[in-house]
């Protein structure tokens, strides 16, 4: 491994001692090696539990998928305390020999550079890290560096193709995965947009399946037999991965947190007596067998007695006001069933448009969609994985007597956006003003 800055350990290897050195410990390929905190982008973090099997099933089953040799060379600018970059990307050098080059901290301005001085042939990704990429100023470096391919799991449908044009790499191969589940696929193929693939004629070959979901609750559905419902093509359902008792790869060791880890368990799945790690994300397969990323189960809210999906509303609000980071979430108003929708958009130069945002949500969303508030922010929170975190703002929800930033409100009848004032803010809270 090279670290940007530190010691090439090619070059230093040959004058180390060849003897063994000695076993301090007696380690078991089961044993526990380390606790990995999830992202925490809609709650707080959980320590899963990874196992030394865990560890290198993971690192080496992803090498091998997307075709990763010694020849190659792995850019990993992520952080090492999280699966992606600690297991993932550095499990290359560790269990398969593959010189890794590791930097610090993501730099999006480095990122080209890096690639080039250190003939990078595997670059790694994940969260909205191609998203900084893109935004960056064009350069020659784009396109001078030696990749092959880059490997990773967040990348948007909606950039893919212009990323992959830009910036000139011949392969992306995004996967979908959790640091504690079992439930882990990944696209090898380059499908635009699919997050994964599983065969439709051998589905018993990797033990995965979407289960069927109540619109409303986003509950498991269960047949009369008391079993859950596998999807058919098209129909979203919630993704879960069948639980093998010490099964390297199939087992789900769950989290520090025993409650935690009860919860991610669902019985009686396709027979009685049978367990499956609930993954809590809404994917939807094709007729070919791609899967495509479609929501979370935390991630939807209710209102007006209609389901919404934040992921959506986000990309349409990207779309429409060319802002990349959006958060949307519901929030509670007295007086009312389910959440109301609120935006958080990071406009840091006031280049927000209220009139055209409306327009735009108003052609792509129905009524119930669009958001009732949109907080603008400065700066926004940002989990270790690069995933934009939403907790804070939710907490707060459009409660302008803390928020120190500007809130407007949806006027249904003016047909915009209106700055909340006090006086709208306590009509809202005393039930006056009736949403």
């Amino acid at each position: 491994m090279i670290s940007l800055g530190g010691i090439d350990l090619d070059s230093v290897l040959p004058s180390a001692p060849t003897t063994v050195p000695p076993q301090l410990m007696n380690v078991n390929f089961i044993d526990n090696m380390v606790y990995i905190y999830t992202s925490g982008t809609t709650g707080l973090p959980k320590a899963a539990i990874i196992k030394h099997s865990r560890a290198f099933f993971a690192a080496t089953g992803m090498g091998d998928m997307i075709g990763l040799t010694t020849s190659d060379i792995v850019y990993d600018p992520l952080p090492l305390y999280h699966t992606a970059g600690g297991i993932l990307g550095v499990g290359q050098a560790l269990f398969a020999g593959i010189p890794t080059v590791i930097r610090r901290k993501f730099s999006a301005t480095q990122y080209w550079s890096d690639c080039i001085k250190y003939g990078c042939t595997a670059g790694q990704y994940i969260g909205e890290i191609c998203r900084y990429l893109l935004n960056m100023p064009e350069k020659p470096e784009d396109s001078q560096h030696k990749l092959r391919i880059m490997f990773g799991n967040g990348l948007r449908p909606t950039i893919w193709e212009e990323f992959q044009k830009r910036f000139n790499v011949p392969k992306i191969s995004e996967f979908y995965g959790s640091t504690e589940g079992n439930a882990n696929i990944i696209n090898i193929d380059g499908k635009v947009g699919a997050v994964g693939f599983v065969s439709v004629l051998f589905p018993a070959v990797y033990p995965v399946a979407l289960l069927k979901v109540d619109e409303e609750t986003r509950e498991i559905v269960r047949d009369s037999n008391g079993l859950c419902i596998r999807c058919k093509p098209g129909e979203a359902g919630e993704f879960i991965g069948k639980i093998i008792q010490n099964d390297p790869i199939r087992d789900f060791h769950g989290y520090a947190d025993q409650n935690a880890t009860k919860k991610k368990v669902v019985k009686d799945v396709f027979k009685k007596g049978d367990f499956a790690f609930l993954s809590g994300d809404i994917l939807v397969m094709d007729d070919e067998g791609y899967l495509y990323f479609k929501d979370r189960t935390g991630d939807t809210f209710r209102w007006k007695g209609e389901n919404v999906s934040t992921i959506e509303v986000e990309n349409i609000i990207s779309r429409v006001t060319g802002l990349s980071d959006v958060i949307v979430y519901g929030v509670e108003v007295p007086g009312t069933e389910g959440r109301a929708g609120m935006a958080a958009i990071l406009d840091r130069e006031d280049a927000l448009d209220l009139e055209h945002l409306y327009d735009g949500m108003a052609k792509s969303l129905a009524s119930y969609a669009r958001p009732l508030f949109i907080r603008t922010v400065k700066e926004m929170e940002m989990t270790g994985t690069f995933k934009l975190k939403k907790v804070t703002v939710q907490k707060e929800g459009f409660n302008i007597n803390i928020i120190k930033d500007k809130v407007f409100f949806l006027d249904v009848k003016k047909r915009a956006y209106i700055p909340l004032t006090t006086d709208i803010y306590n009509k809202i809270i005393s039930g006056e003003m009736r949403l």
